[in-house]
Formats: C-alpha cells, sequence, structure tokens
C-alpha cells in the first residue's frame, strides 16, 4: 500500500499465542498487505507458537523479520502492571526500519476494506508535521463473532500507529504509546477499524488465558480471584451487523459454539445506571463524557485532501 513518501514497518508481540487462544497469524496476515515489513518479535514458548512464526516467515520471507526475546518472568518489577508488555512491544519497535510504524496485539485484526482510509491519513500526514500517531477505531467483539461490545465500558479508540522519529514508545502495558518523555502524542484520528477479538474464545482457554494475563500484572504466584475470566450478559451487548475481515473468514466459519450468551448470568449493579444515561448520551451527541485519551487528537485524518505530499 505504501508509496516512497511514506513507507510502513508493522510490528507486534507474541507468546504461547496457540496455547492462550489468539487469532495471531490472522492478525499477521491481515496487515501484511498494509506494510513493507513486518517485524514479529517472539516470546521464548512452551506451545508451538514459535514454529508457527517460523512457517509464517518462511512463507513471506521478503517482508517478515523475526525476533527471538525472553520474557523476565522472574522481574517483579516488569511485573508490575503489565510493563512487561510494554517493554516487548519497544523491542520490535526498535527493530522497524521505518519511520511509520503500525502496531497490532495478537488478537487485532485489520479489515481489508479500510486499507483506503489509512492511505488517505498518511498522506494528510505528510502535510501536518505536528502529527506524531494515528488513532484508530475499535470493534470488540465478546463470547462469540456475532457479539460485539459497544459501551464506554469498552475503550473506542486508540493509538496504533506511531512515528519513530517523535520518539513514541510503548507504555504501560501496551495499550496506547506516549513520547519518550511522557507526553501525549498529537494524533489524526483515521476511520479505520481494529476488530479486537480477545474475548472470543472457548471458556476454559479464556480461564487459561485470564490467568496468565493476571500473572503478567501481578507475578507468577498470583491467581485469578472470582469469576473474572468467565462470560456474562451486561449492559452494552448488541449483535454485530457489519462483516469480518477476509483473514478471519475461515476462523469464522469453522468456530464451534464458543460460549451460549443467552444462559449466561445477567449481571447489573446500581452504579451501571450512570454508564446507562452517558451512554444514552454519546449515542445522541456522538460526544463521549469522561473519555480516557492517551493521546492529543488534532483533528480527523482521512478527509480528502488534494495537498501534494512532499
Amino acid at each position: 500500500m505504501s508509496s516512497s513518501a511514506h513507507k510502513i514497518s508493522g510490528f507486534t508481540i507474541i507468546r504461547n499465542g496457540i496455547e492462550y487462544g489468539y487469532p495471531f497469524e490472522e492478525s499477521w496476515r491481515s496487515v501484511l498487505p498494509w506494510v513493507d515489513e513486518f517485524v514479529i518479535a517472539v516470546g521464548a514458548s512452551t506451545d508451538e507458537t514459535r514454529a508457527s512464526a517460523g512457517k509464517f516467515q518462511a512463507e513471506f520471507p521478503e517482508k517478515v523479520v523475526l525476533i527471538d526475546t525472553v520474557w523476565p518472568m522472574d522481574d517483579s518489577a516488569q511485573l508490575a502492571g503489565g510493563k512487561i508488555l510494554s517493554a516487548q512491544t519497544n523491542i520490535a519497535l526498535n527493530a522497524c526500519s521505518n519511520d511509520w510504524c503500525l502496531y497490532l496485539q495478537g488478537d487485532e485484526v485489520l479489515h481489508e476494506a479500510d486499507q483506503p482510509l489509512l492511505v488517505q491519513t498518511l498522506h494528510n500526514a505528510c502535510t501536518a508535521k505536528e502529527i506524531e500517531a494515528i488513532v484508530f477505531q475499535y470493534i470488540h467483539f465478546y463470547g462469540d463473532y456475532q457479539t460485539e461490545q459497544y459501551s464506554r465500558s469498552a475503550y473506542r479508540r486508540e493509538v496504533r500507529m506511531v512515528r519513530k522519529s517523535a520518539r513514541a514508545v510503548s507504555v504501560g502495558d501496551a495499550q496506547s504509546f506516549r513520547h519518550a518523555n511522557g507526553r501525549k502524542l498529537n494524533a489524526f484520528l483515521t476511520r479505520a477499524r481494529i476488530f479486537h477479538y480477545g474475548w472470543v474464545k472457548q471458556q476454559d482457554t479464556m480461564r487459561v488465558k485470564t490467568q496468565a494475563l493476571d500473572q503478567l500484572y501481578h507475578g507468577l504466584e498470583t491467581a485469578v480471584a472470582g469469576d473474572a475470566y468467565k462470560y456474562k450478559r451486561f449492559w452494552g451487548l448488541r449483535a454485530f451487523r457489519g462483516t469480518h475481515p477476509k483473514a478471519m473468514h475461515q476462523r469464522v466459519a469453522d468456530s464451534v459454539s464458543l460460549v451460549d450468551l443467552a444462559k449466561a448470568p445477567f449481571v447489573f449493579a446500581p452504579r451501571d445506571l450512570i454508564k446507562v444515561a452517558l451512554d444514552l448520551l454519546e449515542r445522541l451527541t456522538g460526544w463521549r463524557p469522561f473519555e480516557y485519551k492517551s493521546y492529543r487528537l488534532v483533528t480527523k485524518g482521512d478527509s480528502k485532501s488534494e495537498r501534494p505530499c512532499h
């Protein structure tokens, strides 16, 4: 997709992706047409994730760069608040050879229909040198491939593309990026979407994944408390009416019954009334009050522009 005006590097991290049920290969395949190179930092795994990454690189040797890493699971500082995830993400980012860098996590997939939107956003960014990042829209699936979580309990936007020359780095638990000094990045908003499948797994796989993530935040001896991994019904779920990315078609077609949400317990607390009210306000106005933003949004970035990109 890229031109000489903006070469793009893609980058990601993965560890034990098979055991934890990540659609990581679908994620990788979705991003390849968008980038000139794709850097994968593969943490030492106890399943066949590394072998899968090796086969993927062999299939696309002209684009795919593999980096083998070791996650310091005995480092309490790295396991505080999931910092190990941003540290690994920065290893992959630092290996990127182009200025514009597109990040996907192992359960995030791009839709091929959105590629022209990012092309336009990058064109506009070339004539707006203050732009340091691009914010994507999110679609979060929950329980199965036909249900999405749309309320304010799920983030609707996040930085997924950064300029290395802006000294952008992954921060915290790798959900977002900031300037190396902690400053928020100046960002364009694109209509291009990230399809997030983190909560579409068999219940047992969800339990294993949740326990593993909990260890990344609190240490190896930590166990998941209560029923945090169990599927529930709650305010903010609705039927998905769109189409999945092409890279996900086979996985969706092959999926067996993941969870029967109709039989899952419905959970609603008095404090959720505030969420309902704010969601209704957002539907009426498009404004999401009290929204956390790890970026400074400058303007929409994929509106048509005839300005040349030099």
